[in-house]
């Protein structure tokens, strides 16, 4: 298939055909197939062109593009197509050869510009068909959050987390059908929000943490006490040191072995943006806290499995970095380590002395590096206090070369 440009994906706005440049909408005008949501096709709905809506599923679009190669077919996105839009699904199946993009203002742009916000300072955030939850991980003081909604429903549900977690204070200022006749502002405190908004809207949120608000920086090393346990997870300095050598990464993928309380996993997403987890773990009490905790700490998309390993690691995706908290043994590692990319990583945990004697073998064998991290805590004795030492815990750790 050659990499003559076919497709024509244009961004619009709310302005409609008159937003666009004159070359763009001669491209549109000349189209013999437009395809779009109901929203896009009222706003260019002088031409004449077959109309066809997005398919369900969604991921249909791909096959239903490459039947129509060979016409005149235009995409209509809204705003930037390549910005948290339909462009980047459609670039990563079809060759960028064969593409044209047409981009218009994103609404995060627009949205910057009516709050006088740089661009350069705020975070921009999409939960458009996706959990809503997953905003939670960008709550921190004075953070500007520039926020793609789902919905009318979905500044009160954000406005509910910021307020759960001491951020009640913060500024909210929803943005509906900007560059429109009917453009409309909102504004209101977290803990008063109480507007009803137009479905379609952008939000935008001014982070202002009371001096009680719960700090959950995205750097691991969360609070232990932050995460439901039944006391058999990962430890706060443990878990840094376990994320330094897992080195989170946007869009990587990792296994988490063990995963008990989804402690590292959880971290491991906060930690990078578009990063991924699968944990698996066999007991389903465990799974359910883990799951809870992820709900609550901005990682809704971790993906549990039930199983055990070695056997549950077969037919999973390759992954960037493996972590074995639970299960270890040499079938493991193998099956795992074979999985792994190049220049993946691998961390493994013990605290047994029998799982130590693995990690010792192992490390004889393929080398990398072997610690044994120990932490004391100060806690009372008596009228006095005294260090009080938590088990050691041995750690393997080697990148996949």
């Amino acid at each position: 298939m050659s990499d003559t440009p076919w497709l024509h994906i244009v961004g619009i706005g709310e302005d409609g055909l008159e937003g666009l440049t004159p070359a763009t909408r001669t491209i549109v005008e000349a189209a013999e197939i437009i395809i779009g949501g109901d929203r896009h096709h009222v706003l260019s709905g002088a031409i004449t062109a077959r109309r066809l809506a997005w398919p369900s599923p969604f991921d249909a679009l791909i096959d239903q593009l490459i039947s129509l190669r060979g016409q005149r077919v235009v995409v209509l996105a809204t705003g930037d197509p390549l910005w948290f839009s339909v462009g980047a699904r459609i670039g990563r199946a079809i060759p960028a050869g064969q593409i044209v993009y047409h981009p218009q203002l994103s609404a995060f742009q627009l949205a910057a510009a009516r709050m006088g916000w740089s661009m350069a300072d705020v975070e921009t955030l999409t939960v458009h068909g996706r959990p809503v939850e997953q905003m939670i991980a960008f709550i921190q003081p004075d953070a500007r959050l520039l926020i793609l909604t789902t919905g009318a429903q979905t500044p009160a549900q954000i406005a509910k987390f910021l307020t759960d977690r001491g951020f009640g204070k913060s500024a909210l200022t929803v943005l509906a059908n900007m560059g429109g006749a009917s453009e409309a502002r909102f504004d209101a405190t977290a803990e008063d929000w109480s507007h009803d908004v137009p479905a379609f809207n952008t939000l935008a949120v001014d982070c202002i943490a009371a001096p009680d608000a719960a700090l959950l920086p995205r750097i691991p090393g969360l609070s232990d006490d932050l995460f439901r346990s039944d006391g058999t997870m990962t430890k706060r300095e443990v878990r840094a040191a376990t994320l330094a050598k897992l080195m989170p990464m946007r869009g990587a993928l990792l296994w988490d072995i063990g995963t008990g309380s989804g402690s590292v996993a959880i971290e491991w997403i906060r930690a990078a943006r578009s990063a991924r987890a699968i944990g698996i773990e066999p007991r389903a009490d465990r799974r359910a806290m883990a799951a809870e905790n992820a709900l609550a700490l901005g990682a809704p998309r971790l993906d549990l499995r039930d199983g055990e390993v070695p056997e549950a690691l077969r037919d999973l995706p390759a992954p960037d970095a493996v972590f074995i908290g639970g299960g270890l043994s040499e079938a493991t590692f193998d099956h795992a380590f074979a999985a792994l990319k190049p220049l993946g990583r691998l961390v493994a945990n013990a605290v047994t002395l029998e799982s130590e004697t693995i990690l010792t073998r192992l490390h004889q064998t393929h080398g990398g590096d072997l610690a044994r991290i120990s932490v004391d805590r100060a806690e009372p004795v008596g009228a006095y206090r005294g260090w009080r030492p938590s088990m050691a815990v041995t750690q393997w750790s080697l990148v996949k070369r």
